[in-house]
């Protein structure tokens, strides 16, 4: 623990080089007397290092001093490796506090070049936010056990709940890994020799079985998802063709994404689409465009919305006395 402590003063100085025996006492969570006694321990073993009392005073490291205190333990290395995660997805898989031990260590080291002070870090200038908006915390599982138990390669018996049904199937899985998707946790795993995802909030349970994984030849965690985004984001082939307000045009880029095929120049306020799908019934999904759309082809599509609208109409019509 004091290791841990006068390495995180350590890290501190090199990054302000002066900071107030308080604050240190605050941040450390300790009293001041041993924060004078930890700057001591560093002095004695030639840390250029000292108190400096008065009204301004505080710990202080001399200006020009450069530590070489800034060496990535091998689970910061590991934290580091998945640097496209947002703290709240850190914090689900448990490694908030290496990763920000880690940060630390980099700051002290960037601060130790001259030069690099005056220019803003790009850590600065970039954020990366990895949850979809307007999302709530979905896995029902703890993804930080869930890691622990996969890096043990073996078989996985899970209860899976599908979409729209009301209970989970059992079913025996070799799993590859985890994938994080804008907010959504997927396992990723072999069922019968074929790659699958499953939702982690629809994962009622897990349990891992004594058979080592049984995985394909060449095949990676990074490999199978990439089929199953390709698979899952390639066209349908069913083709609707749809006018769409010029004014919607962007809202639809971002809902339909790669399933829109062609988009026309817009005339007199009204553009022609057209959205692929993987089946017909898909298209109920264009009803939240509301009056900002129709569908012009193929018959079947206008058929199909207009049944799904006349219901809508029929449930929220007003009664008549």
């Amino acid at each position: 623990m004091k290791a841990s402590r006068l390495l995180h003063i350590l890290l501190l100085l090199q990054t302000r080089h002066r900071i107030t025996t308080a604050e240190l006492s605050q941040r450390l969570e300790v009293s001041r007397r041993t924060i004078l006694r930890d700057v001591e321990a560093l002095s004695t073993a030639g840390v250029p290092v000292y108190a400096e009392r008065g009204r301004n005073g505080g710990i202080v490291l001399l200006p020009d001093a450069r530590l070489n205190a800034s060496h990535l333990e091998p689970p910061e290395l590991e934290a580091l490796t998945l640097a496209g995660l947002d703290s709240d997805q850190l914090e689900r898989i448990g490694l908030s506090a290496v990763w920000e031990s880690a940060a630390r260590k980099i700051a002290a080291r960037q601060a130790a070049v001259p030069e690099s002070r005056n220019v803003p870090r790009l850590a600065d200038l970039v954020l990366m936010e990895s949850t979809a908006w307007m999302t709530h915390k979905m896995a029902s599982v703890d993804v930080s056990d869930l890691l622990s138990t996969l890096r043990h390669r073996r078989r996985l018996r899970i209860r899976y709940r599908r979409s729209a049904e009301k209970q989970g199937l059992t079913q025996v899985v070799d799993p590859y890994g985890i994938v994080a998707k804008s907010g959504r946790w997927y396992l990723i795993a072999d069922y019968r020799g074929t790659g699958r995802m499953f939702a982690l909030e629809r994962l009622e349970a897990y349990e891992q079985l004594d058979e080592r994984s049984g995985l394909r030849p060449d095949e990676t965690l990074r490999t199978v998802w990439t089929a199953l985004k390709e698979r899952t984001e390639a066209p349908g082939g069913v083709s609707v063709t749809v006018r769409l307000r010029e004014n919607g045009i962007d809202l639809a880029r971002r809902i339909l994404g790669t399933r829109i095929h062609h988009v026309s120049d817009a005339k007199n306020g009204w553009c022609t689409v057209v959205v692929r799908y993987s089946d017909l019934e898909a298209v109920r999904q264009l009803l939240q465009f509301g009056d900002s759309i129709e569908i012009l082809a193929p018959e079947a599509a206008r058929t199909r919305i207009g049944q799904l609208a006349d219901d809508l109409a029929r449930r929220h019509s007003i009664p008549t006395e």
